[in-house]
């Protein structure tokens, strides 16, 4: 089982044991149907069966199977929660972990590598590092013409003025 990681444990919610996941993910709405997640305790990685999670203001409020007092939710906050990675994602979707480290090219050139992918509710930016200061692409079709996680690279067309 590969995973990979989804987002944070910030907070408790209520007195039940319920607990608030701040998610690394834009789509808020596939968190629904996730049916367990995982967090690391040393060489261990532990199983949260989720029986109850919901969306409210940009987080997810999870109740998880034995996890039933305040105290145990507290045990958990600021451990990072893992999923079972899905291979068959819909296509255009990757993982942020997946794009993290591509090289970057332009023109057959290489101009940098991945290294960090911003949400800014229109699209995504690709924060590029290459020879100079970083670029920020934004994930638009204009701009991005290819991924491609198996040859570990991205080509993209770079709009007027912007290496300027």
């Amino acid at each position: 089982m590969e995973l990979i990681e989804i987002g944070q444990v910030v907070n408790t919610h209520g007195i039940r044991g319920e607990f608030k996941l701040n998610p690394w993910t834009d789509s808020l709405d596939a968190l629904t149907d996730i049916k367990a997640f995982y967090y690391k305790d040393g060489d261990n990685t532990i199983s949260l069966q989720v029986e109850r999670l919901r969306i409210h203001k940009n987080c997810a409020i999870i109740q998880a199977e034995n996890v039933y007092t305040v105290e145990k939710a507290e045990a958990l906050r600021g451990r990072v929660l893992y999923v079972e990675r899905e291979e068959n994602l819909p296509e255009g979707r990757y993982y942020i972990a997946d794009l993290i480290g591509l090289r970057v090219l332009f023109e057959q050139e290489e101009i940098g590598k991945i290294t960090d992918v911003f949400s800014t509710g229109a699209n995504d930016v690709y924060e590029v590092h290459g020879a100079g200061k970083p670029i920020y692409l934004p994930a638009i079709s204009q701009v991005i013409l290819e991924i491609n996680i198996q040859g570990g690279y991205v080509r993209v067309q770079i709009p007027d003025g912007l290496l300027d």
